[in-house]
């Protein structure tokens, strides 16, 4: 388990890189069962130009390039934002067990706030479990400083 939550201080290195191309500072990470890092993502919209390429999309795509298996069962997602509905759906068609994020995102969360599309029983995956609010107050400044940037 200490691995996973240590896993967060890479994902939030990522989430400051993502405020280089100006888009919001969120970063990802996917552990291997035996808790390596075979996937990094941050935001990249803005930098992309790609609405698909959440922190997320990037860190999945990544960790099915470096195993060889778009299948990451037993593999976790380490993120400092709450899932979106689309990421929920990516994270279900990867098969991640388990997702760890930072943040609560009250207006579009898929884990638990808005809606929890990681857990719906009518799907036909689901995630194994779901940890929110690890360092959340780091995660959540990060957001609140960017946002409130672009507000001035």
């Amino acid at each position: 388990m200490t691995e996973e939550f240590g896993a967060m201080d890479e994902a939030l290195r990522l989430a400051r890189l993502a405020l280089d191309s100006n888009d919001v500072p969120v970063g990802a990470v996917v552990l291997s069962p035996d808790g390596a890092i075979v996937g990094r993502g941050r935001n990249e919209r803005e930098l992309m130009g790609d609405p698909t390429a959440h922190a997320e999309v990037v860190a999945l795509r990544e960790a099915a390039a470096s195993t060889g298996n778009w299948n990451l069962s037993d593999h976790t997602l380490v993120v400092t934002l709450e899932p979106c509905v689309m990421c929920a759906g990516a994270i279900l068609n990867s098969r991640i067990s388990k997702v760890i994020f930072g943040a609560w995102d009250e207006k579009a969360g898929a884990a638990g706030s808005v809606t929890d599309v990681l857990r719906t029983r009518t799907l036909p995956s689901r995630v194994g479990e779901v940890v929110g609010g690890v360092r959340a107050d780091e995660c959540s400044e990060l957001l609140t400083a960017f946002f409130g940037r672009l507000r001035d």
